[in-house]
């Protein structure tokens, strides 16, 4: 068998709904209608997004908008690379908002950390503007830059963000730098937004003077009036849910992956891998956006998907080892080669080439791009014989 990558069918999941059973039942469902079946470590994979809903893992406006009043004083507060996305910041950002009196939004340009562009970075060299060195006021952005929607949502962010930001009445300056830092001449108190720079950002403003730095991560790491939470990523991972809510990255990613995998065999004999997963890790090579906002691919999964692969190269064998054989004989001289591999093939010429990347960012990348984020219906990913090579 080679690797066979199956979106399954599953119901509308509620907030209640027993996850780990749903998933296991659709699978198994799956199996029996269209007659395939389950292999020792095949992946059973579910989005994060069923997985936080059928816990109730959701926080609202006025939720976000008293942690960011406690924890940074309900003054004026400094906003760091924020992505640029309806989806995944207007609400939050409304909730900031309400709990500031003032806000300035520094903006990354000429594109946000996903790869959502403002400008042209051709533009900004024809105009001579440095981007790492120039700091600009909405204005001057503007005169530079004329026109700044979004090729793909037609949205002109920066207006947008300002306009949800006073509808919360508080007051808003939006500036746009490159250097974090950048906000100190505004404010002290400020909070982080961007996702996998996080850490270097804080710890830029910090040396540079910063005394109330937070990242997203820090807001709603623990519940609000009984709302929901997560203790590990806050804010980071959430989408919006409804006008005035979010629903969080789950919390309880690594409880249920375990879950499965027990509940499939115990009902099957079958020893399967189980992961929750988000975004896929890829970039778009039209829109140039990377869909990774999540802050992981994958917040939780069973030990038997931890590590990198370890493979060789088959096409730098044919081409240089084997170079002089063909046909039946190549193939068989390539598996012998495979079943006689090291353990560890890091450093090794024979695996260059192949991703350097983490098993549960390749799997759960390959589940990302399966389910798609629409109308499929597929919240759950079967990727069966990941593990298979040739020589098998």
């Amino acid at each position: 068998m080679a690797t066979v990558s199956r979106g399954i069918r599953a119901p509308i999941i509620r907030k209640g709904d027993d996850i780990v059973s749903i998933t296991v039942d659709s699978v198994l469902k799956a199996s029996a209608d269209e007659g395939f079946t389950l292999h020792d470590r095949d992946v059973i994979a579910v989005t994060e997004a069923v997985v936080a809903r059928a816990d109730g893992n959701y926080a609202s406006v006025d939720h976000i908008a008293e942690d960011v009043r406690t924890k940074l004083g309900g003054g004026h507060i400094g906003l760091v690379f924020p992505i640029l996305s309806r989806n995944r910041f207007s609400i939050c950002l409304r909730g900031i908002a309400k709990g500031a009196s003032r806000v300035t939004l520094l903006l990354g340009y000429p594109s946000d950390e996903v790869g959502n562009h403002l400008v042209d970075p051709d533009l900004l060299e024809e105009k001579g503007v440095n981007p790492w060195t120039d700091v600009l006021t909405c204005e001057q952005f503007y005169e530079i830059c004329g026109d700044c929607r979004h090729p793909f949502t037609g949205v002109d962010y920066i207006e947008f963000y300002q306009e949800l930001i006073r509808a919360e009445g508080t007051e808003v300056e939006v500036i746009f730098a490159n250097r974090p830092e950048t906000i100190l001449k505004y404010t002290d108190r400020v909070l982080c937004c961007d996702t996998h720079t996080r850490e270097r950002t804080r710890n830029r403003i910090v040396r540079h003077g910063g005394k109330g730095v937070l990242a997203l991560c820090n807001i709603m790491d623990a519940p609000v009036n009984g709302s929901g939470f997560n203790p590990e990523y806050g804010l980071l991972g959430s989408n919006k849910a409804t006008e005035d809510v979010v629903k969080l990255f789950p919390k309880n990613s690594r409880e249920v992956a375990y879950a499965i995998q027990a509940e499939v065999l115990r009902r099957t004999g079958v020893h399967v891998e189980a992961m929750v997963y988000g975004d896929g890790a890829f970039k778009d090579p039209v829109g140039k956006i990377w869909e990774l906002a999540d802050p992981v691919v994958s917040p939780g999964y069973t030990d038997g998907l931890y590590g990198l692969p370890n493979e060789l190269k088959l096409k730098f064998l044919a081409d240089n080892d084997y170079s002089e054989l063909s046909g039946a004989a190549l193939a068989e001289r390539i598996r012998e080669r495979i079943r006689e591999k090291n353990a560890d093939l890091k450093g090794s010429m024979l695996s260059q080439g192949t991703t350097p990347r983490m098993l549960t960012d390749l799997i759960g990348s390959l589940c990302d791009l399966t389910s798609g984020s629409g109308d499929k219906g597929t919240p759950i990913v079967l990727v069966q014989d990941y593990f298979t090579n040739y020589a098998d």
